[in-house]
């Protein structure tokens, strides 16, 4: 409703009703503006210039001549110095005045001959026709402005007329409707024009605005399913794999290394006394724990290793291209890092350790019986004491 209300447009000045709206629709045509400007003013001064030629054929070298001369090359002048300084700094949002001010210059040099030429009122009325109708459609203006200043050439001329040229009463309404014609069509047609432009820069804006509602749909749709997945195949406390994701991603390793004859090695991890901790600080203080370790495992591990949650305080840990001898090393070091660990408060009495289970795969091992092997080797470890990594 609000956006709906922004798009209302004036069916009088064809602009925006709203300020900011009105003001960024500007702002959207000020290249093209200036560029048409400039075009129109070298034109209009062009032509205005052409008929000096007609003024000397009338007039010969008279003292009329010389200011109907120097009359249009101010009005020449001006207009080029205007289609230079508009075409650099032009715009209809700041400057309006800047692209009003040919139109005034224009139109008193329409005026000026009047009193210097009187016996040319029947063509000066057509070139009056003209202008006007440049003015509303030429040389780019709001409506506002062109229509003021085609009023202000309109009343101008005819009073001239009735000065100078003697014009009687009859003539002077016959020019006036024609004037008025002139001023009605001109006027209509670039309210035409104006609301339509409007109606379209309206249109793409809503376009625009609903293509942004749309990327941001996509981006928060993409966001949730990026958190589903997440959740799917992350253990929630931890955040590493879960059992099933660990599982997949793990046998996926185990059957290339089988393809590629390279070693591949699975721990089995336990941490020990784990529900003596629970039991005497609470499981607030069991999931801190769990956190610590992995934060210990992920640090002690390479990169294209992976790690997985197998339930409770057991973790999975698949090592690709790692034989015996390293999965040892590795292992020891993990376990290493584990006792380091020193934790605060109630509980900085408290050591922690972890079992370490290690089995490497043979060629005709499948993940299942690599988990089962390993798991065996932690018992053992268990069995003997625990803190320690049996492989």
């Amino acid at each position: 409703m609000a956006e709906h209300k922004n798009n209302d447009i004036h069916w009088l000045t064809g602009q925006f009703r709203d300020r900011s709206h009105e003001l960024k629709y500007r702002d959207s045509i000020e290249k093209s503006v200036r560029f048409e400007s400039r075009f129109a003013l070298i034109v209009v001064a062009v032509l205005f210039a052409m008929f000096g030629i007609t003024d000397y054929n009338l007039l010969g070298l008279t003292h009329e001549y010389y200011l109907l001369l120097t009359m249009r090359i101010v009005v020449v002048s001006s207009c080029l110095i205007l289609a230079f300084v508009i075409g650099r700094s032009g715009g209809l949002s700041r400057n309006v005045w800047l692209h009003a001010l040919p139109l005034w210059i224009v139109a008193t040099g329409i005026v000026l001959i009047v009193p210097l030429r009187p016996e040319s009122l029947s063509t000066q009325v057509t070139a009056i026709v003209v202008a006007i109708m440049a003015f509303y459609l030429l040389i780019p203006n709001l409506l506002t402005v062109s229509a003021l200043a085609s009023l202000y050439l309109s009343i101008s001329f005819l009073a001239a007329a009735v000065v100078f040229a003697e014009l009687s009463p009859v003539a002077t309404v016959t020019i006036g409707l024609l004037i008025m014609v002139a001023n009605i069509v001109g006027y209509t047609a670039l309210l035409r024009i104006e609301f339509l432009q409007r109606k379209q820069f309206a249109l793409l804006n809503e376009e625009r605005e609903q293509n942004r509602h749309l990327e941001k749909e996509i981006a928060h749709r993409k966001s949730l399913e990026e958190r589903l997945r997440t959740a799917a195949e992350s253990d929630a406390l931890t955040g590493v794999d879960n059992r099933g994701h660990f599982m997949k991603r793990a046998r996926s390793l185990l059957q290339r290394s089988q393809f590629e004859k390279a070693p591949f090695s699975l721990f089995m991890i336990d941490v020990d006394h784990f529900k003596r901790v629970n039991d005497n600080w609470g499981h607030t203080f069991g999931d801190l724990i769990l956190i610590k370790i992995v934060e210990v495992c992920q640090q002690s591990l390479r990169p294209n290793d992976i790690i997985g949650r197998f339930g409770g305080e057991e973790f999975v840990v698949g090592l690709p291209n790692t034989n015996a001898k390293e999965a040892q090393a590795i292992a020891e070091r993990l376990k290493e890092s584990v006792t380091a660990i020193k934790l605060e408060g109630d509980m900085s009495d408290e050591r922690l350790s972890v079992t370490i289970g290690v089995a490497v795969a043979n060629d005709e091992d499948d993940l299942d019986t690599l988990i089962t092997r390993a798991d065996d080797k932690l018992y053992v470890g268990k069995r003997e004491g625990r803190n320690r990594v049996v492989v």
